[in-house]
């Protein structure tokens, strides 16, 4: 182990901070947007010349100079992110790496999920993670199900059009498996996100709701900071959804995915292209829907989340089922729509 210390950098520490974003952009990293602690390691004269952070159950931007590889300063990098992690109650531990770290990362004990391409590698630190999260959705008794289907869905909060989509893949599929993100990235939290779409979909009695767990990774998380570019990003977000999805599909013999078209997004629009040309290669369908529209308007959550920050609830009236109006106009809800309130901008993810 070196000499060298390391210490928590905070947002307002701009002059470690800039040494921090020099050092990642000369290993070709750039820093990611979700953060939520970052540490650097000092030399003598206090240069930061090893640094990661974490976001979430993550590590994610760690680098190490040139000037001191193969010194053993990564390995204490992470070693120290995971101390922090275990602090925090975090066990189960992931990050994405480029192909060429994957080994290094194995030999501190992190296992291979999924590879795409020569891009990005997703690990996790449990040997059997994903093949017991796989092994565990083996709940549902699908013997007299000839046609199985998939939706995933954020549902920031659950819409007609949410609903729209669930119930055209109900009534034309035996079984339907609702993936609910589960990540709690979004304005409305999880478990808010998922008593809505539970009781806006109880009336369909083919539907089976799973967590999505850490293995479904929303586009909020997915880490930029050693893609190129913007394209980069989502089309290897895209693939590794595919990828892992795959592995679930088998498992659950689903033969088709339904997925929401979105006419205003062109993230949303890249993905369900590149959705629909690899899927049908493991034989597995891909079906885009129109948007439900109001008034010759595409429904989406981010209108109805709009509405809610302009203080205009009976506006989502219209727009989403009566559980979900029931919901917001409740006590309940007052904490959440004044969370969504004091947002600047409500039109995203």
């Amino acid at each position: 182990m070196s000499d060298y210390t390391i210490s928590k950098i905070y947002p307002n520490d701009n002059f470690a901070n800039k040494q921090i974003d020099k050092l990642l952009n000369e290993e070709g990293i750039r820093r990611d947007k979700n953060l939520d602690y970052t540490c650097g390691m000092n030399d003598d004269d206090m240069n930061i010349i090893a640094t990661g952070s974490l976001f979430g159950n993550t590590l994610r931007c760690m680098a190490v100079s040139h000037l001191h590889q193969g010194e053993g300063l990564m390995n204490e990098i992470v070693t120290h992110l995971m101390e922090i992690q275990f602090e925090r109650g975090n066990t189960h531990l992931f990050l994405y790496t480029k192909c060429n770290t994957a080994k290094f990362f194995g030999d501190l004990g992190f296992y291979e999920i999924a590879t795409i391409s020569d891009n990005l590698v997703f690990m996790e630190n449990k040997k059997n993670g994903f093949s017991d999260y796989l092994n565990n959705l083996k709940t549902t008794d699908t013997d007299n199900a000839k046609n199985i289907a998939a939706i995933v869905m954020n549902a920031n909060p659950f819409t007609n059009g949410h609903l729209h989509l669930v119930e055209k893949a109900a009534a034309e599929n035996d079984l339907v498996h609702l993936f609910m993100v589960s990540e709690d990235a979004s304005l409305i939290p999880y478990s808010v996100r998922k008593q809505l779409i539970i009781e806006g979909t109880s009336h369909l009695p083919n539907i089976c709701y799973h967590d999505s767990g850490p293995y479904i990774i929303s586009n909020a998380t997915f880490p930029s900071y050693f893609q190129k570019d913007e394209a980069t990003v989502i089309n290897g977000h895209a693939l590794l959804d595919i990828t892992i999805f795959k592995s679930i599909a088998n498992t659950l013999h689903i033969t088709r995915r339904y997925v929401g078209e979105e006419p205003t997004s062109e993230v949303t629009g890249i993905y369900n292209k590149i959705m629909a040309s690899e899927l049908p290669k493991s034989d597995i369908e891909c079906i885009i829907v129109p948007r439900k529209e109001y008034e010759s308007t595409p429904i989406s959550a981010s209108t109805v989340r709009q509405a809610i920050h302009d203080n205009n609830i009976e506006q989502i009236k219209p727009l989403v089922p009566p559980t979900t109006y029931t919901f917001f106009t409740s006590p309940e809800a007052t904490e959440i729509i004044q969370k969504i309130q004091q947002e600047t901008n409500v039109i995203h993810y």
